[in-house]
């Protein structure tokens, strides 16, 4: 053991579990901040220990925190994982990913409850549409102007927080995150294995990713260097079209033909459209609405990670063709694919 505590929140997810990996291999002492009723699957060690905090209640997070404080001392890192990517409601996004994070900086402050930073897993969606033209890459200099519900509820975090005289913010904004437990590349994965590359509008996309493990190392890269009040691009530095990446899986998962077609967007808009009122009437979220859409539409998906370069000397352990092997493997071995 380190000797220092960190609480990961979402830690039952697909990042947060593999940030709760990474924190027990580096030896922390490991809060998983997690609900009573959500899965253990990847939280299975026992060296970790389990916190449910209520986030929708500052009063009572705020004595949740006291008692912590009292018995185990304060928390020398958080890592903010937990939020909504799709919510059956706009407005719920705003509800769980600032109002939420709002209120645990917040109990953190009033209650002494923080030693040392507080990490905000944020996301490339809140700069919203790049260069779609020239596909110039997003720059850490560029103002963010999010175009999604999603996006504009992590800004309102982002900003939120850097607003707070003397907090020891750090927000990373990762680009597409794949990697062993994520499910949202399985769909597009399952799809080739079934014989399709489908894009999505006509014209050229690029996209940029990051595997899970290369984007854990970073976070606690960053707080062991005692990088603080930042914010930084996280992606592997290469850029990929939607072709390509979708060539990476087919020979990952060694499929010699399949039928590749690009949908024009309207189509696409207009699948969302009606995913999303269907989820409206049967009560639940998509993973295809009109936030999704937006998200899809957008041609230019590369950012300029040369901060992260310079502070911290970040090189990715993980290419892209690499990680998706990896990604393969494991879902074969899971009986995902």
């Amino acid at each position: 053991m380190n000797g220092k505590k960190v609480l990961i929140t979402g830690a039952s997810g697909f990042i947060g579990s593999t940030a709760v990996d990474k924190a027990l291999e580096l030896g922390y002492e490991t809060w998983a901040g997690i609900r009573a009723t959500s899965s253990r699957r990847y939280l299975q060690d026992e060296r970790i220990r389990f916190i449910d905090l209520y986030y929708g209640d500052k009063e009572k997070l705020k004595e949740q925190l006291r008692q912590f404080r009292d018995k185990h001392g304060r928390f020398d890192h958080v890592i903010h994982i937990a939020g909504l990517t799709k919510a059956l409601r706009k407005p719920d996004f705003d509800r769980v990913n600032y109002l939420y994070t709002r209120n645990l900086a917040e109990a953190l402050m009033e209650t002494d409850s923080l030693a040392d930073s507080f990490v905000l897993m944020s996301s490339l969606g809140v700069m919203g549409t790049g260069d779609e033209t020239g596909y110039t890459p997003i720059g850490a200099d560029h103002i963010p102007n999010p175009n999604t519900a999603y996006g504009k509820s992590k800004l309102k975090a982002e900003n939120y927080l850097k607003s707070l005289t003397g907090f020891p913010w750090l927000i990373l904004r990762p680009t597409g995150v794949y990697g062993p437990r994520d499910s949202d590349y399985l769909i597009l994965m399952k799809t080739v294995k079934n014989g399709l590359a489908v894009g999505a509008g006509l014209r050229k996309q690029m996209l940029s990713f990051i595997y899970s493990d290369d984007l854990v190392r970073v976070i606690f890269t960053l707080i062991e260097k005692g990088i603080r009040q930042k914010e930084y691009h996280v992606a592997d530095g290469d850029c990929y079209t939607d072709s390509e990446f979708n060539a990476l899986v087919q020979r990952a998962l060694r499929r010699k033909h399949v039928v590749r077609f690009k949908v024009p967007l309207f189509l696409v808009s207009l699948a969302a459209f009606v995913c999303e009122k269907g989820g409206a009437l049967l009560g639940s979220a998509t993973t295809l609405n009109t936030d999704k859409y937006r998200i899809m539409k957008q041609r230019n998906w590369t950012c300029d990670i040369a901060p992260l370069q310079s502070d911290i000397d970040f090189v990715p352990v993980y290419r892209l063709e690499e990680g998706v092997n990896k990604t393969v493997a494991w879902y074969r071995e899971q009986g995902w694919l």
